[in-house]
């Protein structure tokens, strides 16, 4: 999968976790079992990188919504190791 298709897969996943109405912070695998389902069937993935890019979809979300125009200056607050 290249960059783009790894990419719209993450925004349309989002997508569906806001209209769901899924915390940012959601942790909880049985609650991102749904998502993760989906990516597997979209991307034919296996569990752990499907998994992966369910975590992925939330750091988008957090990122999308931050108050801040600096991503980087932010980073460390959603844990992507920015520096």
């Amino acid at each position: 999968m290249d960059d783009d298709q790894q990419n719209s897969e993450i925004e349309k996943i989002a997508n569906l976790m806001v209209h769901d109405d899924i915390s940012p912070d959601e942790q909880d695998v049985a609650k991102l079992e749904k998502y993760k389902n989906q990516i597997k069937e979209d991307c034919d993935l296996d569990d752990e990188n499907a998994l992966k890019m369910v975590y992925e979809a939330l750091l988008y979300r957090k990122l999308k919504h931050s108050d801040s125009s600096d991503v980087l200056e932010k980073g460390n607050e959603f844990g992507a190791g920015f520096s």
